[in-house]
């Protein structure tokens, strides 16, 4: 594990302990007295001086990365030069061009790179997929995921750190977004759609707080994204797919096995389902477990993940606001 943020007791070290055939050996943090301390609460055996250190240790067969986003290309590059499989924590980079930079690493060192939108492996993915292909033509698309976050100096409200709501949030909506597109099977909706207007809250001149985003499929087909890290808009989980033969409602899709909710409608007929299933980060490390052992060079599909960064440029380009990151990374 490359740095002691807090998203790894959920992204893996909690994980580690229900998934046969992981052990979590070795830690290291730009802050040696953090790490030792993370270390010992979570009884990891080896702490390492600096991050080279760690990823030229051969007993390592796989990385996870959850540090800031500006760090996220950067590292899971040398982790992958260094013949390490890496899970990476969403959003996979700053921007699209560092995830195709990625994305080249992996292929180049025949190494696993997956990004970490966990709740796409727990069973709510399945029957939302499901659910999308009984509503025949898709005339819109709605995703939000609005959290408070009003502590000021944290790091997502950091431009050199590529923070902002459309980085933090915005990527799980975004991501639901085409991933509901895709399940329903019509071709137009594979694309990512076009950016119509933005409507932004800024925390400053360059970083932004909230965020509601109109967009458009070529066959007509509407949508919009909604994602706040701070607005008037407190608490808001959901997404709703409206088709020709009826509409599905999700309630808390991104972390499902905290609470969630599936209401269907098809014609008169209605139904609600609320889905079992453990902790998607349990999942989602299994699924990168085995993509290791069965041998899969490239991530579950890391144009995925470009196609989501592609989509967070342009709601950049589209608000007038700078891309994150360093777009000339060779």
């Amino acid at each position: 594990m490359l740095g002691a943020a807090r998203i790894g007791d959920w992204g893996v070290v909690q994980p580690a302990r229900r998934v046969e055939g992981v052990e979590l050996v070795s830690l290291a943090a730009r802050d040696r007295k953090r790490a030792l301390s993370y270390a010992k609460k979570h009884q990891i055996p080896v702490v390492h001086d600096s991050y080279e250190s760690l990823l030229a240790d051969p007993e390592i067969d796989a990385i996870y990365n959850p540090l800031p986003n500006s760090l996220h290309c950067e590292w899971s590059i040398k982790a992958l030069d260094a013949g390490k499989h890496v899970l990476c924590e969403k959003p996979i980079a700053s921007n699209a061009h560092e995830a195709k930079k990625m994305a080249e690493a992996a292929t180049r060192n025949r190494r696993v790179l997956m990004e970490a939108m966990h709740y796409r492996f727990h069973p709510m993915a399945q029957r939302m997929r499901e659910a999308v292909t009984q509503l025949g033509a898709i005339h819109r698309i709605e995703t939000s995921m609005c959290v408070p976050l009003f502590l000021s100096k944290d790091i997502r409200y950091r431009y050199e750190l590529a923070g902002g709501a459309a980085m933090d949030l915005g990527v799980y909506v975004v991501n639901l977004m085409r991933f509901l597109g895709e399940a329903s099977g019509q071709k137009a909706l594979a694309k990512n759609p076009s950016i119509k207007s933005t409507q932004v809250k800024l925390h400053d001149e360059r970083v932004d707080r909230a965020m509601k985003v109109d967009v458009g499929w070529e066959n007509g087909t509407t949508g919009r994204l909604h994602f706040s890290l701070w607005s008037s808009t407190l608490l808001k989980l959901s997404a709703r797919v409206m088709g020709e033969h009826g509409e599905l409602k999700l309630t808390n899709p991104y972390v499902p096995h905290t609470f969630n909710g599936l209401r269907l409608r098809l014609g008169e007929r209605k139904t609600k389902e609320k889905i079992r299933g453990e902790a998607t980060y349990t999942y989602q490390l299994q699924e990168f477990v085995n993509r290791i052992r069965q041998g899969e060079r490239h991530s579950m599909d890391l144009s995925d993940a470009i196609g989501t960064m592609e989509m967070i440029d342009a709601i950049y380009d589209k608000a007038g606001l700078p891309r994150r990151g360093n777009s000339r990374i060779d």
